[in-house]
């Protein structure tokens, strides 16, 4: 590796540790409000919140099945 590569690299790295080092957005307390509706009349949504229910309906023991 020549000394021009390895400036190169060395210079990479001081900008992506310079980019780690920036303070990261704090999350408010009230973050849900920005999401709430996000997924609004999404077909891909629904379908997923379909398949997530009959999944835990499908986990649930029957009254009967219960262990004692």
């Amino acid at each position: 590796m020549t000394l021009i590569q390895i400036e190169k690299r060395v210079k990479a790295l001081e900008e992506t540790v310079r980019g780690l080092r920036r303070p990261k957005p704090r999350l408010s307390r009230r973050w849900y409000r920005t999401h709430a509706g996000r997924f609004a009349h999404d077909p891909v949504f629904d379908e997923i919140m379909k398949l997530g229910q009959a999944y835990r309906k499908g986990q649930r023991l029957l009254p009967h099945l219960k262990r004692p």
